[in-house]
């Protein structure tokens, strides 16, 4: 390699710093809920209906988003995308009432669900197959760094100045990152001025390579062949939805943390999450580099990520010790994302040129349980009074996720005419004619 630092680690370095400042934007809601129920006089049921109002144009938009990205490229979409949910976040901070900040974040929502899928479908071209899992756990754990890092700062201006401000501050920087990704991104790597023919063979793509053809999108195909990621998607963003909406909520009223610890307990178990996003990604990566199954190298992580979720989630709202819920809220965090990477994989997988709107797709099960969760565990603790209820759903939902994990099949691919690099790595085993289909 005549260089140590590639352009495509500098596309992937502008996709983390997205990942990270869209979950600013996403989870900083959660973070303020407190302050907000309290200026507007709300009840925890209706918290949580602002809470989900971000969720249903970010469903909607999954796959619309995917499909925008495969039409017309990432660096547009993604900059419209952009454009949209950084001017709601400034907007949530100018809400005068409850009507006006679930408008705001509903825009919100409608310009980050595409947003995923189209940075997906980037990946697809831009890097070969064995650094994706890496590439998917790397950028989900900025998101989580970004979701550990939003209770201090939040927290840290509405001392300062006021929740509102927060949520602006945040609004300018989302605008910063949009001129950022418009000079360093490109659609194809053959695009890219920075580009050099000795990291294009390495990608697996030429300078002179003709973008070919490529038939309409399959969607039945495509349907019969990610619905089941979907679902376990589906299971695994029930739980998270709670993590990211929830948590602040728990930690004050039943664990009693008040303003000034609520922030570090709040981000300890994101934090968690940072470590198990990457080390999801570059697990799966090294198993399918080792053995070249693909299929064991994706569920294994899947079924031990949602195992270890449910094994530490399960004894939360039992102990008496807070720290000790923090702990384990911490541990089940962490296997929780170990999966995460998995996911988001599994649309290159199959799909290969149609990963946007495959990601997209697959990121609707997140989506819907978007919907419901934060509304449903809300609806729980207001008609109980306690989280055990809320915590007992979330449990059977990665117990049945578990299940639908081990019929997922990564090599039951889409064909399409335009094929994504692989690169110049080809596992031992495949080579040799011992793939795992």
């Amino acid at each position: 390699m005549s260089r140590i630092f590639k352009t495509r680690h500098v596309i992937l370095a502008v996709m983390c710093l997205m990942y990270f400042i869209a979950y600013i934007d996403r989870v900083n809601i959660g973070v303020a809920g407190p302050l907000i129920k309290k200026e507007f006089g709300i009840n925890a049921t209706e918290l949580g209906v602002v809470f989900s109002a971000f969720a249903y144009p970010y469903a909607a938009m999954q796959i619309i988003g995917g499909w925008c990205a495969d039409r017309f490229g990432p660096r547009k979409v993604l900059t419209v995308l952009s454009l949209i949910w950084a001017g709601a976040t400034i907007a949530c901070g100018l809400a005068g009432g409850i009507g006006a900040l679930m408008l705001s974040r509903f825009v919100l929502g409608f310009g980050e669900g595409g947003a995923f899928p189209t940075a997906t479908r980037a990946f697809s071209f831009w890097l070969p197959s064995h650094e994706r899992g890496f590439a998917q756990g790397i950028t989900h754990s900025f998101a989580r760094l970004g979701g550990a890092v939003t209770p201090p700062i939040v927290i840290g201006i509405a001392v300062a100045y006021g929740w509102r401000e927060s949520f602006i501050v945040l609004g300018v920087i989302s605008l910063a990152w949009t001129a950022l990704y418009l000079w360093v991104f490109r659609d194809h790597p053959s695009e890219h001025p920075w580009v050099q023919p000795a990291e294009l063979a390495e990608i697996g793509v030429t300078a002179s390579q003709p973008k070919a053809a490529r038939r309409a999108t399959p969607w039945g195909e495509m349907v019969r062949k990610m619905w089941l990621v979907t679902f376990v998607d589906f299971c695994y963003g029930w739980s998270l939805w709670v993590f990211l909406t929830w948590l602040p909520s728990y930690l004050k009223d039943a664990r009693g943390f008040d303003l000034k610890h609520l922030a570090l307990f709040t981000s300890l178990p994101l934090l968690a999450g940072v470590v198990g996003d990457t080390l999801g990604g570059v697990v799966s990566d090294a198993v399918y580099r080792r053995t070249g199954n693909l299929r064991t190298a994706r569920r294994a992580m899947l079924v031990l990520g949602l195992g270890g979720s449910l094994v530490f989630i399960l004894p939360v709202v039992t102990v008496h010790d807070p720290i000790m819920a923090v702990a384990l809220l911490a541990a089940s965090f962490f296997f929780l994302e170990l999966t995460n990477a998995v996911l988001w994989s599994l649309p290159l997988d199959i799909a290969g040129a149609f990963a946007g709107t495959a990601g997209g797709m697959m990121n609707t099960g997140f989506g819907v349980a978007g919907m419901i969760s934060p509304v449903v565990f809300g609806y729980l603790i207001q008609t109980t009074g306690s989280y055990e209820l809320p915590f007992g759903v979330s449990a059977v939902l990665l117990a049945i996720g578990i299940v639908a994990a081990l019929f997922i099949d990564p090599n039951n691919k889409i064909a399409d005419t335009e094929t994504p690099p692989t690169g110049g790595i080809v596992p031992p085993a495949r080579a040799a004619g011992a793939g795992g289909r």
